[in-house]
């Protein structure tokens, strides 16, 4: 065994703690840097170890969990009676969805899986939903109607602007897969959409602005809201499929940015860099959309 590569060593070690329950099913494994540290390898061999357990179908990657041991294959759970009162509907159908994506993402969501999740059979949510791609929109605009409208009582232009962009962003904030779906190309008429966007062009229909002016200031807030909010989404996929934070994996980038500190070409890079040194800088995305609203808030006229 001493002469096994350090990845096969940590296979064996994990394979065994899986196979004599230490690890049971849906334990969350360690993430690649804390088996790196543990082990004293590089985060290539810890990468390499997860992902042979992976190819095992030991350990399985979920989405804002991280890396779990898979479940052992199990005869299937008899379903529960359907009660009086309980009988399946489209918009059961629709909150298991939102459901599953809120937890695992929008690309969890299947017909099957929303099946299962509520106790049916694999085709009965077809009776209501022709597919996936009704489903999502279907998703979109119940969740977009969740979207409480601002106080009626705000009469300026910019404290409505400001209250339907944090309402958007507050929306994104509980559900971060739907600022995913929503393009400004190839928009999608849906009613709980249009509600915001009304009350979005009123906000901004002050008097001498044009109606094309109206509607680029009107794209630009969504935009600047929804374009933050999609970060939100990429992080949680990022974490799940790496099993890193996102202070693990800067510390994975340690060396780079080291590098472009100490190479002399970027100077105010690196001074801005050094600056953090003590302190240290955390990305709050919440004041960064609060500074961005502001300063384009502030450059409307």
């Amino acid at each position: 065994m001493t002469d096994s590569p350090p990845y096969a060593r940590i296979v064996a070690e994990l394979r065994r703690r899986i196979a004599e329950g230490e690890l049971a099913p849906g334990d969350r494994l360690p993430s690649t840097r804390q088996i790196a540290i543990r082990w004293g390898v590089a985060l290539a061999t810890a990468t390499k170890a997860l992902n042979t357990l992976k190819n095992e179908g030991l350990i399985v990657a979920e989405p804002r969990v991280g890396t779990v041991v898979a479940a052992a294959p199990a005869t299937p759970r008899p379903r529960p009676p359907v009660e009086p009162g309980d009988e399946l509907t489209r918009d059961k159908i629709v909150r298991a969805a939102v459901e599953i994506a809120d937890a695992e993402g929008l690309v969890a969501v299947s017909m099957r899986g929303v099946a299962a999740k509520l106790g049916v059979s694999a085709m009965s949510p077809y009776r209501h939903v022709d597919g996936k791609d009704e489903l999502v929109l279907l998703m979109v605009d119940a969740t977009y109607g969740t979207l409480a409208p601002p106080d009626p009582k705000i009469t300026s232009w910019r404290a409505r602007a400001e209250a339907g962009s944090r309402g958007l962003w507050a929306l994104y904030r509980r559900h971060p897969w739907l600022a995913q779906y929503t393009t400004l190309t190839r928009p999608v008429m849906l009613p709980n959409l249009a509600v915001h966007a009304e009350w979005m062009i009123t906000a901004l229909s002050a008097p001498g602005r044009t109606p094309t002016q109206v509607m680029n200031l009107h794209v630009l807030l969504f935009s600047y809201v929804q374009g933050l909010a999609v970060n939100l989404e990429r992080e949680a996929s990022a974490r799940a499929a790496t099993g890193l934070t996102e202070e693990e994996w800067l510390e994975t980038q340690a060396e780079q940015y080291r590098f472009y500190v100490e190479s002399g070409r970027f100077p105010a890079f690196s001074g801005l860099m050094r600056s953090f040194d003590s302190d240290g800088y955390d990305l709050d995305l919440d004041l960064i959309f609060e500074l961005g609203l502001a300063a384009l808030l502030d450059g409307i006229r």
